[in-house]
């Protein structure tokens, strides 16, 4: 229970923006799976917290290029392939002061996730589990005792409030979801 309570709390600080999933090369380069909506973020960040799961441990960044889906990433004073491979599989985090402005009605999935979902007529309906990421609008998954898992699009007409701070979002169910 205790690292379930820190992990909370590091997601409070702090947003995941990638994992690193393999070394690149022999000289400290690691290949990092993107877990932000804009990968060309990475030019402009300065550093990243890498959460080791005993520790978090700023790395300055030193090099950013593209490889397919990864973004390889040069840390300074990481110059050898055995000072990084340790790391793989560790998820990347920025603060949450240095994260790119939402637009309105847009929500960090780090901040959504596990919040209680109620239909429109205030009744508890289930917890928002997942977000999976389509290409015309994001489908949430939410865990329902009397339906099981049920697929919401994330659209004006099917979510009608979010609220961030007591972790509660209302939802209409349109005809045809259950």
């Amino acid at each position: 229970m205790q690292d379930h309570k820190r992990q909370d709390t590091i997601l409070d600080e702090y947003l995941q923006v990638g994992v690193i999933a393999t070394t690149h090369g022999i000289r400290g380069e690691v290949k990092v799976f993107p877990t932000t909506d804009d990968p060309s973020r990475f030019r402009m960040l300065k550093s990243v917290v890498l959460d080791t799961g005993r520790e978090q441990r700023v790395l300055e960044i030193e090099g950013v290029k593209f490889f397919k889906q990864y973004v390889i990433l040069k840390f300074r004073g990481i110059n050898n392939i055995n000072d990084i491979e340790k790391y793989r599989k560790m998820p990347l985090l920025i603060p949450r002061s240095d994260a790119i402005e939402l637009e309105e009605d847009e929500y960090f999935m780090a901040d959504i996730i596990g919040m209680q979902v109620e239909t429109e007529d205030g009744e508890d309906f289930g917890v928002l589990k997942d977000v999976m990421e389509t290409g015309a609008n994001d489908v949430y998954v939410i865990n329902t005792k009397k339906h099981g898992e049920v697929l919401v699009p994330a659209i004006k007409d099917c979510i009608l409030a979010v609220d961030i701070e007591n972790k509660r979002m209302r939802i209409h169910l349109l005809d045809g979801l259950i």
